[in-house]
């Protein structure tokens, strides 16, 4: 598995991030989806990385910073085809290594509260992270739950 920066560009990339949005208004109510789209995404305080492997999309995630002592996780997906294979555990090791070498303070991020979140609740505690109230922009919601890394 490869890990490199990505400009968003690629039709597959492209894809994917659809694939994600659509997933995510499917799950949860439209005023607690944080994904962010293609655009949002060409930010410049946010880095975007996808993995893949040979010429195949596994997944991709992204770090956006908050300010020059923290950062947040954006944008954790894995396709389809490759979940359960560890690509999201590569992809955040990543990240974490970036904020890393940032050195950052501490790492953020929201993801949601319903069982179809699960999965990504527990990788993320697996890495270290622990429940905190909201950050940044956030503001207490039913359907999110907010997490930091400390380092």
């Amino acid at each position: 598995m490869q890990i490199r920066e990505d400009d968003l560009t690629g039709k597959k990339i492209a894809d994917l991030l659809r694939e994600h949005l659509e997933n995510m208004y499917e799950i949860t109510p439209p005023e607690s989806v944080h994904a962010l789209d293609l655009e949002a995404l060409r930010s410049p305080d946010i880095t975007f990385w996808t993995a893949w492997e040979g010429d195949e999309l596994l997944g991709c995630g992204a770090l956006k910073e908050l300010d020059s002592g923290s950062g947040e996780v954006k944008s954790m997906c894995t396709a389809k085809a490759h979940r359960r294979r560890g690509v999201a555990s590569k992809i955040l090791e990543h990240i974490i290594k970036e904020a890393e070498r940032r050195a950052y303070d501490c790492l953020n991020l929201e993801t949601g509260t319903l069982p179809e979140f699960a999965p990504a609740r527990a990788l993320y505690t697996r890495y270290g992270f622990e429940y905190r109230g909201p950050f940044a922009d956030y503001i207490d919601d039913s359907n999110s739950v907010f997490m930091t890394k400390k380092f």
